[in-house]
């Protein structure tokens, strides 16, 4: 069967290389035996932190300092040369090339951006002080006119309105007939960057903090970053160390994190057969994203609330078994963190091969950004090469490598989740039995993520 799948995906070239995938070899490996062992990893990781001691199993998460933190007051000059870049961008997006191969806005937004930058983010450090573009441009226009935020943000509202616009913008990866349309993501980041200015001068910079839903979505991957600062210092340790030292998050928060894993699962899950079949549609013969907009946008809301309330049930649940003295709103509030380093670790897995295939056209459109045959990186005669979804070798070490980081993305929020119920109940065995139903959670989204991985697609 998979050696029949394989042939009519090389049969239809046009379908195959809509989306850079390497998903044919993927069908040939032994992924039953990788998914098996993957499981297995995260399960035995259970079982060991139930017989692990509470000092040991917090220990883990103890930064190391590095050196003392010098002032460096500069974000808002970076800050303002990204708003300057992106000005740049969406020039080029209004003026350059229609392919959005060859635009460098669709590219930097969608391969920079969104996989590379979000990536970094969450294994290195908080870039997004010193790369955001409206910190920079918000303080040079208060210097000048001395303006200042016109209402206080309502507390109510908590991180509603970045939850919405979260979601908005989850449609418009997901659902759009035509997100990567140069000339239509030009309008729709340059309205995006004058709306959030907007909301900047009406409540100041509790808007970015409350209401931006890139800020907050980059500001919580750095929660699990090795880099870190730490008082005075900067410091390093295993990802989830910032999260121990601030254990608890606003409800708001908690759940604009689980909204991250259950929209990244659902990018991968709308592009499958079994999601084809669910909408009555053949594979092979899809009729495009318009026709089934509202499809999407229907399963993105249902993965979103079905996560969520599995989630819940689960914390419920353990909190019931080891009968803690613990509501269920804070202790999800408590543990929703420990879930950012699998949304994560999908988000890497999930774009690693659109990674490097469209990391090299955005290289390309960068010395040639208005394809007018240019040279201004002094690159010679650069070729986008796929080279390496053609030999079997090459794809497993792919497919083991986004296998990798869904388990790693799972033993790690495996291991914070059991320390902060250590750090909530105090002792191993009420930490275990609390976290039993959630671990089984985890185990379970181990095997749908790495299924994700090797299921066939249809786009």
């Amino acid at each position: 069967m998979r050696r029949i799948l394989l042939i009519v995906i090389l049969l239809l070239p046009g379908m195959a290389l809509a989306h850079a995938s390497e998903q044919g070899f993927v069908l040939l490996l032994p992924t039953d035996v990788y998914i098996t062992a993957g499981v297995a990893s995260v399960a035995l990781t259970v079982i060991l932190l139930a017989m692990m001691p509470a000092r040991l199993a917090q220990g883990v998460f103890h930064p190391v300092s590095l050196w003392r933190r010098a002032p460096m007051p500069l974000h808002h000059v970076t800050s303002t040369l990204a708003a300057v870049l992106l000005a740049g961008l969406i020039w080029l997006g209004l003026s350059g090339p229609r392919d959005p191969l060859a635009n460098l806005l669709p590219l930097v937004v969608w391969t920079v951006w969104w996989i590379a930058l979000v990536v970094l983010q969450g294994v290195i450090g908080n870039h997004w002080r010193w790369t955001n573009p409206w910190t920079g441009p918000a303080a040079l226009l208060t210097r000048l006119t001395g303006l200042r935020a016109l209402f206080r943000y309502p507390r109510r509202l908590g991180f509603l309105p970045g939850i919405v616009i979260f979601l908005a913008f989850a449609v418009l990866l997901l659902a759009d007939p035509a997100p990567a349309d140069p000339a239509r993501l030009a309008l729709f980041a340059g309205g995006y960057w004058y709306a959030t200015m907007f909301g900047i001068l009406l409540f100041g910079p509790r808007w970015l903090l409350r209401g931006e839903a890139l800020t907050i979505l980059m500001r919580s991957y750095a929660r699990v970053s090795l880099l870190g600062r730490r008082g005075r210092q900067f410091a390093i340790g295993l990802p989830g160390w910032k999260i121990m030292a601030r254990p608890h998050v606003p409800m708001g928060l908690a759940v604009f994190i689980l909204i991250l894993l259950g929209t990244g699962s659902f990018d991968g899950l709308n592009e499958t057969f079994w999601w084809f079949s669910v909408l009555g549609i053949n594979p092979l013969e899809f009729p495009g994203r318009s026709a089934v907009i509202t499809q999407t946008i229907l399963g993105l809301l249902a993965a979103n609330a079905a996560l969520i309330t599995a989630y819940g049930v689960s914390i419920w649940l353990g909190l019931r078994i080891a009968r803690a003295d613990l509501d269920l709103g804070p202790a999800f509030r408590l543990f929703a963190p420990s879930i950012l380093p699998i949304a994560l670790g999908y988000h890497l897995a999930h774009y690693l091969t659109s990674l490097m295939v469209d990391s090299q056209y955005a290289l390309k459109a960068a010395t040639d950004p208005l394809a007018r045959g240019d040279d201004l990186l002094g690159l010679g005669q650069f070729y986008v090469t796929t080279g390496f979804f053609n030999t079997q070798a090459t794809v497993r070490a792919i497919w083991l490598t986004q296998a990798g980081a869904v388990v790693i993305g799972h033993v790690i929020a495996i291991l914070l989740a059991h320390a902060l119920a250590l750090h909530a109940f105090g002792s191993t065995r009420r930490a275990t039995l609390s976290q039993a139903p959630l671990a089984l959670f985890m185990v379970a989204y181990t095997f749908f993520g790495l299924w994700l991985l090797a299921s066939p697609r249809g786009l």
